[in-house]
């Protein structure tokens, strides 16, 4: 198996689940966060934030384009303010336009990775913003698979601190 398609099969696999588990959000809960703890995203910040946490970052990599203003050095912004604590976060504002921005999001990743080919995701060598170690850009853009998963999850417990009826089969995408 070769670097594309390994991070195909997961960009598959983690949109399909994320798609189920946006198809069980209640559109009257956009506001709900846990009740305990602090710097929760409310669910329509979350939703939010899952819908680029793949493609638009698989852009950056790829194409150098991270969505930073005209004349804004990624590098020289300090990484308390690569992303602000939960409260300044934008949010979704229907479960509708989280589907859309998922598929967008989802339609980006699988562009930027047929724009990369398989000779630079095995050789290039390309930085985060917020981490300025190199690594080869197929690791890059298996770690922002992995940023997907990890908000996936975050997804799926919101929905069962709700009582939403979910499984391990709705994390993999097997269901929903």
């Amino acid at each position: 198996m070769d670097w594309t398609e390994l991070l195909k099969a997961g960009i598959e696999e983690n949109y399909r689940a994320a798609e189920g588990l946006l198809n069980m959000v209640d559109e009257s809960k956009l506001d709900w966060k846990p009740a305990t703890g602090q710097n929760w995203m409310t669910m329509g910040q979350l939703l939010m934030h899952l819908t680029g946490a793949c493609g638009a970052c698989c852009k950056g990599f790829v194409t150098g384009d991270w969505g930073f203003p005209e004349g804004v050095d990624p590098s020289n912004v300090p990484p308390d303010q690569m992303l602000p604590p939960a409260e300044k976060l934008p949010a979704v504002k229907s479960v509708g336009e989280a589907k859309k921005l998922l598929a967008d999001d989802k339609k980006l990743a699988l562009e930027m990775l047929a724009k990369a080919g398989e000779t630079n995701l095995a050789g290039q060598m390309v930085k985060a913003p917020w981490d300025q170690t190199a690594a080869q850009l197929g690791c890059q853009l298996l770690s922002m698979i992995g940023h997907l998963t990890l908000h996936k999850s975050q997804l799926f417990y919101y929905l069962k601190l709700q009582g939403k009826p979910v499984s391990t089969m709705h994390m993999f995408g097997m269901e929903g």
